[in-house]
């Protein structure tokens, strides 16, 4: 079994923040993404106005089973509406090699 990256690109809402953005994804991640079974790390990137966030797991359906933990969590919800959910683009990666 391999260990997958989660890479998730997009651009920060119109009218939102950084700040905040930044201190959502720090709660999504302390009461949701972490507690997941497989978590192994997430970072956010960005460039300009483009953000990726690359999340690694333990295996593929770790990362699957995640998509949905934070579906209803206000917490979550809180951190979607700081995202422009429409330039969201998401792909899996099966990590081949780490140094």
């Amino acid at each position: 079994m391999s260990m997958t990256a989660w890479c998730i690109s997009y651009k920060i809402a119109k009218g939102a923040y950084v700040q905040d953005y930044l201190v959502a994804s720090e709660q999504v991640n302390n009461e949701i993404l972490s507690k997941q079974k497989g978590f192994v790390s997430w970072k956010v990137f960005a460039d300009g106005d483009t953000w990726v966030d690359l999340v690694t797991w333990e295996s593929e359906e770790d990362a699957k089973r995640a998509e949905s933990a934070g579906a209803t969590n206000p917490i979550a919800l809180k951190y979607y509406s700081l995202i422009d959910m429409d330039s969201c683009q998401q792909v899996y990666y099966t990590v081949e090699r780490s140094y």
